[in-house]
This record gives C-alpha cells, structure tokens and sequence, in this order.
C-alpha cells in the first residue's frame, strides 16, 4: 500500500540554493541494471544465485551492495553462503565493473526531467550535489552517460558509497553533502525515490520531493514536502500524487523557489 502526504507546503523560508539528489531509482530507474549484474557478479564466483525481481523488491530494503549481499547470506541462507561471505567485497567490486560498463553502453535512461532539471539549475546558479549509497564508478558512468563531458563541471559535492560509514536511513550522507556544499538544509531540496532515502533527508533537516520508483513503489512517503510521478517535461506532465503542488505539470526551478518562498498573510 502507497502511504502519502496531505497537501502541504515546504516550511523552508530560505532562498533555494541547491538540490541534493539521490541516484538508484531517483536519476534513473537503475534496479534493474542492479539486478542483472549482481546476478551476473554470482555466476562469475561459482555461486548458483539468482536474484529474481520478487526477491530484489524485498532485499531493496537493505540500503547498499555489500550490505545487501550479506543480508541475502544471513537471511535466505544460500548455497555456497558461508564461504562467498568472506568473497563479498570482491564479488560487489566485480558487480559494480560491471554495472558501470553496462551503463556505459546505454543500459540507463534518465527518469523524465531529471536532465532538464539538472541543466536548468545549473544555468540558475542553483549548486547542484548527489547523495546516495551506490559507489563512485557507477555514479560517474551514470552522470557521463547523461550528460557527458559536462558531469565534472555540474555538480559541487558527489557523496557516494562509503564516503559515510552509517547509509541510508541514516542521514549521514546528506549532512556529508550539506557540509561539503557549506549550506544550511533550509536552503537545500532533495530529490528521492524510497521510504528510507525520505527518511535520511527528513532526517537531516531537509525539504524532500518524491518521484517513486518501479521497485519501490509501495514505500511510505507520508512525510515527503511532495509526491509526484516524476519531475515531468513541458510536453509530457507529470502525475501529481500528493503533498505540495510544483509548477504546472512539470518541476522547474521557478517552481521549486516557490515552494521554499515564505508564506505571507
């Protein structure tokens, strides 16, 4: 079941001077991708695992690769699992070579307005700062795949897999980003796909828009500033679900400063 906020506004009152997304299932619907290569990481350890999406939707809810590979050792008890336990880093470095040259080769598209968001903001002089579990390489294959030798040049802070000790729902990831961008999280809007993300921003003090992702679907989002579809396009309107209205069918930044304006009688 989809839990969802009522209609509320951002209580943030300071101007919007950065957006701190996550990646897995936010930038792009990347699961799936996910899913085959750590599949593709156990056949080439000699380990007869299969990770079919029903088990993937369920093993999501442990947030990080080699969290998620032990929680499988500790929770299904696979064949082979005692010895591939003391194989996990290896097995995950080998996953996420993979993950990022199957993105490299086009196995990723961007989720509606995420690139033109990032561009548009970009040219606001809106910072623009990532905060995910999901490693350093597969965050650059993913940025690099989009946008191209501009990446380097468009993001201030990339806070990504072990930079912080403690993952998501913790918030640590986002006060590394806050601290990193040097801003306060009232001037800061997070862009997240999953219950736990929500609850690692909301954590941290920040404003959080959520676009729900496939595998992700059912989280509870109570507690979101707004839930939608996705950010939309001009030409292809998002589907708003609940919390905070956002622009006319798409999110835009005139759309986001909006929803951090002060509310005045």
């Amino acid at each position: 079941m989809l839990f969802v906020p009522q209609q509320k506004r951002c209580c943030n009152v300071t101007p919007l001077n950065a957006l701190i997304f996550d990646v897995d299932g936010t930038f792009a619907e990347t699961e799936e991708t996910h899913r085959r290569t750590f599949n593709e990481a156990f056949r080439a350890a000699g380990l007869d695992w299969n990770w079919d999406p029903a088990l993937y939707r369920d093993l999501l809810q442990t947030t990080g690769g080699k969290e998620r590979i032990l929680h499988y050792i500790e929770a299904y008890h696979p064949p082979g699992g005692d010895v591939a336990r003391d194989n996990i880093l290896a097995m995950h470095a080998d996953k996420a070579l993979r993950y990022a040259a199957a993105v490299a080769n086009g196995a990723l598209k961007p989720r509606p307005g995420m690139v033109r968001l990032v561009r548009e903001a970009h040219a606001a002089g809106v910072r623009l700062a990532i905060a995910t579990t999901s490693t350093p390489g597969s965050v650059e294959a993913m940025l690099k795949a989009f946008f191209g030798a501009d990446a380097n040049s468009l993001f201030d802070v990339i806070a990504a897999g072990d930079v912080v000790s403690n993952k998501k729902p913790a918030p640590d990831v986002y006060l590394y980003a806050l601290e990193k961008l040097g801003l306060p999280a009232s001037a800061c809007i997070a862009f997240e796909d999953s219950h736990k993300g929500l609850l690692a921003a909301r954590a941290a003090g920040l404003t959080v828009i959520v676009t729900p992702s496939f595998y992700l679907s059912a989280d509870d989002y109570s507690t979101a500033t707004s839930v939608v579809s996705d950010l939309g396009e001009p030409d292809a309107p998002n589907r708003y679900i609940a919390g905070a209205h956002i622009g006319h069918g798409y999110v835009d930044v005139a759309g986001l400063r909006a929803l951090c304006a002060p509310i005045r009688d």
